[in-house]
């Protein structure tokens, strides 16, 4: 059974022409139609998440883990507001939502109608395209919605991939059913292009890198691909360049640098201009480490190529000298047959620099006190092989760039706005579809912000929580500024005397907690125990004042 809502019937069909077949609803009345047609059709698979907010979060998880587009629907007013934190993340890390909200006719907006807010372009700072569906069904405006829904539909997936919104304005009745199947409506392909490097481009850029003696390579943050892995690494041992990266590159060549917060602290003590490169590649999304910022803007490279397929001008480290329009796969493929071998030194320097770090950190670590420190850096080595790790916010993702970690570990994380509102929901999202054994390492601020992730029916045997309790928000302790004020400890911490525990017994999840070392191992092995058939969460607790004073005390003994 379907809608009688042609609209809606079109929507419903071009979306399973264009293979976009998950959709996560929020329950509502108008959005009935919707809801009537998307499941009563069979051919979606079909979940529902209460929490809008929490449902367009777990929706780019499952965006994330399937690589495709999902959907999500819900009712109007405030719900399609409440959708509006996940959208703005997702337009930043490239993630393709088809957004569909249900609205009043657009002659009941401002008019003390119940649940009606002015919905017209409500996200379109952070859409690539929108379109506000027509209320009548003539034969004209079912054509015009049908080559605008393509155009949307389209639009998500080709070029840079980010939300599209299509906006439902729906007249009562709501419900009506008809016991058919979806209409046969024509869909409209777009192709993309390969977008290759000319003849005279690549000659030029050979020639300026085998001039060059520094080549330093940033990977931003992407999914993990190995072909593009082994690429970089036969560049790399060519050429001499650096590949510069984090964990959220999901980069794991040995020879690639990493560690880059405490690298840059030894650096910054050392010469910089020794590091300073001459020619800087990048590619790929968000980098966390504010000091390698620093480290570029003050020791800019002489030239800055960016490597963006939809031409972006990121001029992040205030540097850029050219945008090449085309995939880092493709640039450095064509790039390896042209270039010279080339000496090792610049590379060397890098990694003799970040072999002295990690002996000092790792000597640092053993022998600190019970802290946000060593917890993350024993829960780096605890977690299976071939795990997925979703990385919260704010504390958490700052000492896992910091730490070693399992072989194989898949690290994702919101940075694209880098709030704390989503990270939980996102990560049962994408653990719902996973047969990996998915880790949430969160801090607690962020834990309570988000615990209606775990308020649905998606959540797998495969989910590891891990709560970093140092009660409040401890990263305010960490940066400089917030600690030295009289409002820190209210109005900056947070302070926060709440536990995980009555959550974890609310939503069914086992529930394991440490206070010291031996605690944490225990649990960890427990956690992470062959025979563990549950979900769960462990709570870690920590003291902030030895939290702060042990983190910086290790970028003070790195320096030294």
């Amino acid at each position: 059974m379907i809608s009688t809502k042609k609209h809606v019937q079109q929507l419903a069909a071009l979306l399973h022409q264009k293979g976009i077949n998950d959709v996560i609803i929020s329950p509502g009345s108008r959005n009935g139609p919707m809801i009537h047609t998307f499941v009563g059709g069979g051919l979606f698979n079909c979940r529902n998440v209460v929490d809008e907010r929490s449902a367009a979060y777990f929706a780019m998880g499952l965006a994330q883990a399937l690589n495709k587009p999902v959907a999500i629907v819900c009712s109007s007013g405030t719900a399609t507001l409440n959708y509006a934190p996940a959208i703005a993340e997702a337009f930043y890390l490239n993630i393709p939502l088809i957004v569909i909200t249900a609205d009043r006719p657009e002659y009941w907006i401002d008019q003390l109608e119940n649940q009606c807010i002015n919905q017209k372009g409500i996200y379109s700072n952070f859409v690539k395209k929108e379109y506000n569906l027509p209320l009548e069904e003539s034969e004209t405006e079912l054509w015009q919605a049908a080559r605008e829904i393509n155009e949307c539909l389209n639009a998500a997936i080709s070029g840079k991939p980010a939300p599209v919104h299509i906006n439902v304005p729906l007249e009562e009745p709501l419900h009506d059913l008809l016991n058919e199947k979806l209409p046969n409506i024509k869909a409209i392909d777009a192709k993309g292009s390969v977008l290759d490097i000319d003849d005279a481009s690549l000659k030029k850029l050979a020639t300026e890198l085998n001039a060059a003696k520094k080549i330093l390579i940033l990977a931003g943050q992407q999914n993990p691909d190995s072909k593009l892995e082994k690429l970089l690494a036969a560049y790399s041992k060519k050429t001499g360049a650096v590949v510069l990266k984090e964990h959220l590159a999901n980069l794991n060549d040995e020879s690639f640098c990493e560690s880059i917060d405490t690298l840059m602290a030894a650096i910054l003590a050392d010469l910089p201009v020794d590091f300073q490169p001459d020619i800087l590649i990048t590619f790929g999304g968000h980098f966390v480490s504010k000091a390698l910022k620093q480290f570029l803007r003050k020791n800019k490279a002489s030239q800055h190529w960016h490597l963006s397929p939809a031409n972006d001008h990121y001029d992040t480290y205030q540097s850029l000298t050219e945008v090449l329009q085309t995939k880092a796969m493709t640039f450095f493929s064509q790039l390896l047959p042209e270039v010279s071998e080339n000496e090792q030194e610049y590379l060397q320097r890098w990694k003799n620099k970040e072999n002295e770090v990690n002996q000092l950190r790792d000597k640092y670590i053993l022998e600190s006190p019970f802290s946000d420190l060593k917890v993350i850096a024993e829960v780096g080595q605890a977690i299976p092989e071939n795990s997925v790790v979703h990385l919260g916010n704010s504390s958490p993702v700052r000492y896992a760039l910091i730490s070693d970690w399992a072989k194989n570990t898949t690290f994702l994380s919101n940075r694209g706005t880098s709030g704390i509102d989503g990270p939980m929901s996102t990560a049962v999202g994408y653990s719902s579809v996973s047969e990996k054994i998915n880790t949430v390492l969160i801090g607690d601020l962020s834990f309570f912000y988000d615990s209606n992730a775990l308020w649905n029916s998606y959540l797998g045997e495969n989910l590891r929580i891990i709560v970093i309790n140092n009660g409040g928000g401890n990263i305010f302790g960490l940066i400089k500024g917030p600690g030295e004020s009289p409002a820190f400890q209210q109005h900056f911490f947070a302070e926060n005397k709440f536990k995980a525990q009555g959550i974890s017994q609310t939503f069914g999840l086992d529930y394991l907690s440490a206070e010291n070392e031996s605690e944490l191992k225990d649990s960890l092995a427990d956690l992470y125990s062959p025979t563990r058939k549950k979900p769960a969460i462990l709570e870690v607790f920590t003291d902030a004042e030895v939290n702060t004073k042990t983190f910086r005390g290790l970028f003070k003994f790195v320096k030294q």
